[in-house]
């Protein structure tokens, strides 16, 4: 069995997939020979993606829509499902933070950490289990959470993501006696444009643990290009620079 062939007639839905974590598994799935939907709010750098699998030989759509919009999110869902008949595996990657203290932080910008975080992702998992059961795949669901989760001090986005752990936890529970699995991810602190609303000299810290040689100002993207090739004997795919080991539960 090839890479190629290894996902070959499977269909994947990756939220967030513009850029960094999303894009990253968007473009490995892909190679494996799945069909991805690659799901977000900017448009550009999914069509690059886009592009670059297609390059490949691999074959991906475009979806332009906001996760905090349940109804947007059914919809892509059932895009996908309408288009190519099935649904194997749905990524829930979209996420953002606005790092402040509780006491000084813009309560809207908790609505919009819990509607992303939380809220689109408890929504994607419903639907995407729906859509799985309905035609009968061997599916998979993997959540990304963060090992924020696990501080008591990670303020409001900590709380979304042990939000995110409670519900991956339930969730897979509930589908035990089902063919559908579901993983729970917590990254460490990676380099990608995740971090834009951090401080610009915390920024430059990860940029420089990471060992890149960039520089940008609070609140840009990181610039195209940054992305550092990584090969080993069965794999060829865009690695993302991190400084902590990731977290995994599945079943």
């Amino acid at each position: 069995m090839t890479d190629r062939n290894i996902l070959e007639g499977k269909v994947a839905i990756v939220t967030g997939a513009s850029s960094g974590i999303g894009r990253a598994i968007a473009e490995y799935l892909a190679r494996g020979g799945a069909h991805v939907f690659l799901v977000g709010r900017t448009t550009a750098p999914m069509a690059d993606c886009k592009a670059l699998i297609e390059a490949q030989g691999g074959m991906a759509d475009i979806v332009t829509a906001d996760v905090r919009d349940i109804n947007q999110v059914q919809a892509f869902i059932n895009q996908a499902v309408a288009s190519k008949g099935r649904l194997d595996i749905m990524v829930n990657n979209a996420g953002l933070e606005f790092p402040a203290k509780i006491m000084d932080a813009d309560p809207e910008n908790w609505r919009t950490m819990l509607e992303t975080n939380v809220l689109g992702l408890l929504v994607g998992c419903k639907a995407a289990v729906q859509a799985m059961r309905a035609c009968q795949a061997h599916g998979h669901i993997v959540n990304i959470s963060s090992v924020s989760a696990q501080r008591n001090n990670s303020g409001v986005y900590g709380a979304t993501k042990h939000a995110v752990n409670v519900i991956s936890s339930s969730l897979r529970e509930e589908l035990e006696e089902d063919t559908i699995r579901l993983t729970n991810v917590m990254p460490g602190a990676i380099a990608t444009n995740f971090a834009r609303n951090f401080d610009r000299e915390f920024v430059q810290q990860i940029l420089n643990m990471a060992d890149m040689d960039v520089e940008v100002q609070a609140g840009e993207h990181l610039p195209p290009g940054f992305w550092r090739p990584y090969n080993r004997k069965r794999d060829n795919f865009w690695e993302i620079p991190t400084m902590w080991p990731k977290r995994y539960s599945t079943r």
